[in-house]
Formats: structure tokens, sequence, C-alpha cells
């Protein structure tokens, strides 16, 4: 074996410690950042938040609180349409965020299903062994409602010794089933239908010809077989359409709303406004957090350099500010591309939408996608057509007939206005709208319809339709 020196160059990235808090910073979400910096504040003497004065002009100032909201895809598509109602109104589509700002936001505290039923349960006079029997039905009571498991089966989850048997919990159950939400403690989908049949809607005319329905047919109903079910039951169009709407009226999983996700919490890092006949973007003035370094450490290090603690966490506290400052002139740079790219979004809402991709978006303002990416993730714009996720912004795109791209929200937005006009008696289906969209110029396939309305969780034409 042979022993001999080589020398080699090479070019090789290194992370300083700066550059990874610069990244680290930078993907967290607003309120990540917030919890960040109040840990640097309890850990860091040099770090200090500096006092709030009374701005001379508040005239730009947009929210003076922060800023809360529930948010599920389905709910942004809602604010975003309500929001074009009101600025298709106006005309101008510049309705002002200022007078907007209590209303976008919600929060809700809800009680537990557990205790719901108990404070109603208190109503009755109930001995010790029915309690404990009603307890140990409503432990097995799943999210949405129904009971999981069988009578039996609870009736042997108690020792022997209590001598519970059978209708002892049937007995139990019914009075269970009697509470509110109606439905709740069913077996089934037909009992849990029954049951709020019977708590509330036992006088309509319909009711006897309803519970049938739902004890024996609800395959029909599902699968709207109507003309069978006239059939069978021996009822005029007019009936049958008293009945699907009282049937449809009913909650299938009667406790869902008890077991919600909880409320979260978005602070909008970017506000949208139209200056002149253009949108821009500005940065939430109640985002910016107000750190400086505390001038009497800062003294003390530079009147005795032998504080080497406090100059490493004077260079930490100088390298923090620095860094979220940064944090925030990227964020504002990008969404400032975005708004750029999106003008005919803001003026004219989803359908015309642009398709974007990361790439644009880094290659406008200079930076990789992979910052694009972590900058546009957990960070939200609030805007007069509601708030979204600056990742909402970047879609896929499909051809037009003339050589042109559309995005696949702006498709979206088509299919979903298409819908709501179509006539309900005769729903469109995904065919007939593939031929309206190629009619349009955009080539879109059959496929790819269904693809898009269910995504936007809207049923095929077959279960669309109405009597």
């Amino acid at each position: 074996m042979k022993q001999h020196l080589q020398l080699k160059l090479s070019q090789q990235l290194t992370l300083t410690p700066q550059l990874q808090q610069a990244i680290r910073l930078l993907q967290l979400s607003t309120i990540e950042l917030n919890q960040e910096i109040e840990q640097a504040l309890n850990e860091n003497p040099l770090l200090e938040l500096e006092e709030l004065s009374e701005p001379k002009d508040r005239s730009d100032e947009l929210n003076s609180q922060e800023s809360t909201i529930e948010n599920t895809a389905n709910e942004e598509s809602s604010d975003t349409e309500d929001s074009w109602e009101s600025t298709s109104e106006s005309g101008s589509g510049t309705q002002n965020i200022e007078d907007n700002k209590n209303d976008y936001f919600l929060v809700e505290d809800k009680p537990s299903l557990i205790d719901h039923l108990k404070e109603q349960l208190q109503l009755f006079p109930l001995t010790q062994k029915d309690k404990l029997i009603i307890s140990q039905l409503i432990a097995n009571i799943n999210d949405m409602g129904y009971l999981d498991v069988s009578l039996e089966e609870i009736t042997e989850q108690f020792p022997e010794e209590m001598e519970i048997d059978l209708d002892e919990v049937k007995t139990c159950l019914t009075l269970l089933q009697s509470l509110d939400p109606a439905g709740v403690g069913a077996t089934t989908l037909a009992e849990c239908l029954e049951l709020q049949l019977n708590q509330l809607h036992s006088q309509h005319p319909l009711y006897h010809i309803a519970l049938t329905i739902c004890r024996d047919h609800l395959s029909l109903l599902a699968s709207h077989d109507y003309i069978k079910l006239k059939k069978i039951l021996k009822i005029s169009d007019t009936q049958l359409k008293d009945l699907v709407q009282l049937i449809t009226q009913l909650n299938p999983k009667p406790a869902e709303h008890f077991f919600q996700q909880d409320t979260r919490y978005i602070i909008p890092d970017v506000f949208v406004k139209k200056q002149g006949k253009k949108w821009a973007a500005q940065l939430n003035p109640q985002v910016l957090p107000r750190l400086k370094i505390n001038q009497l450490y800062a003294n003390l290090i530079h009147s005795n350099t032998n504080h080497s603690s406090l100059n490493n966490q004077l260079q930490e506290a100088r390298w923090l500010i620095k860094n979220i400052q940064q944090r925030f002139d990227t964020i504002l740079k990008v969404s400032q591309a975005i708004v750029d790219e999106q003008q005919d979004f803001f003026e004219f809402g989803e359908v015309s939408m642009k398709p974007m991709v990361l790439k644009e978006i880094a290659d406008l303002v200079g930076l990789h996608e992979s910052t694009i990416s972590r900058v546009t993730t957990q960070k939200y714009l609030f805007s007069p057509r509601g708030i979204f996720e600056l990742k909402y912004f970047f879609s896929s795109h499909v051809s037009t007939d003339q050589g042109g791209m559309a995005s696949s929200t702006s498709i979206r937005a088509l299919i979903k206005q298409l819908i709501s006009n179509e006539n309900p008696k005769k729903p469109l289906s995904d065919n007939q709208i593939s031929d309206i969209l190629n009619e349009k110029g955009i080539v879109v396939a059959r496929r790819t319809v269904a693809k898009y309305r269910e995504s936007m969780q809207i049923y095929p034409a077959s279960q669309r339709k109405v009597i």
C-alpha cells in the first residue's frame, strides 16, 4: 500500500448560524414567529421591545387588533363569493378594508357533546345505576353521534356483580336518544333519521311515509330513483318533492359540530388595497415586531469589553433583529410580485386567476424556488375578496384553443358558476360542462371536469337533480 499527497480544489456552501436562523425564521408563521421572539426576549437581556407610542397619522393604519379566522377550504371560497358580490354591486372592486376589519374573523367556544348531554340529564330523576349505564353509553358515542358498539357489548362492559341486563341498557338508550341533538345515540343512519323525524317532524302530514322511506328505501332515495319510489309508495310528484325536501334537511351526523376542530388563529401578514388603478401589497403594521437593543447593557459592553457572554448575546440580538427585518422585506417583495401577476384576480375574482408556478415569482424577485415556497407557506394575505394563504395563488394550468393558458383555479370557478346557474331539474353532466368550456376556448376533458368537480365536493348530475 503506497501513501501519497494529493491537492484538490472544491467549492462547498457552508451555512453560517446567521444564515440558518434567517432560513428558519422565513418559514415560520406569524404566530410561531411571535413565540420565537417571546422566547428570545426571555433568554437574551440585550433584547427588548420598543414602547408603542401613539402614531401621528393613523389614516393608513388598517387594523389595531390581532386578527383571527376559522379556516376551511370551503370557508375561504364562501368568503370570496361574498366579497365578490359586494364589490360587484359597487362596480369598483375597491371595498374598504377598514370597514370590514371586524367582519372577517370569528372565534367560538363550544361545549363538548358529553357536557351537553349530561347537562340535559340533570333534569331527569335517575338512579345511580341509570347514571352509570348512560355514562357508559355516552362514552361509546363517536364523533358523528352514533353508538359505536352493540348494546350486548355495552352490557358486558359492566361487572357481573352490578347485575345490569340488556333491557335496562335499552331503556337508558331510549332516554339518551330523546336528548338534543336529535338523532344522537343512533346505531344506524336509518335510526338516526327516524329519531329526528320523531322529535322534530311528527306532526308533518307526510311523517309516516317519511318513516317508511328511512326504514326501507334509503338506497332508492340516495340513488335518486324517484320513479321507483313513487311506484312503491303510490304517491304523487308533489308528495315526493315534499318528502325529499323533508328527509334531506335531516342531519346524518347529528353530533358533528361538537367535534369540529378548534378555532385557528391567523394573523394576516399582508393587506392588499387598490391604489389608483392598481392593486398593491403592504405589510400589516400589527405583525411587525418592535425589537431593539437594550441600551443599558450595550453601554456596559462598550465600557468593559471583558463581558464575553454579553458580547455574544449582543451579536445574537443584532442577528435576530436583522433577520426578522429581512423576513418581512422578503414577504412584502414576494407578495407584491404575486399581486402584480394576479391583478385580474383581485379585480374580477377567481374566474380571472392567472396560472402561475413558483419559478415565475422566483425569477421576478431574484430568489430560489425553495425560498418562495418557504415565504408562501403559512403566510396570509387579506384583501376585499377574502383572506388567502400566499400559496393559494399558485395553480396548474390547461391549454386554450388559441395557445394560451387558463389556471385550474379559474376553471374550478367557471365549473362552479355553471353548476350554480344550471336548471336543477336538468343538471349539467360533466360532458356538457366540458363542451361548454371548449366552446369558450378552454380545452378541458370530461375526466378533468369530474376531477375538479369532486375536489369542490360537488355531486355528479344524477345526485344534483331535483324533482
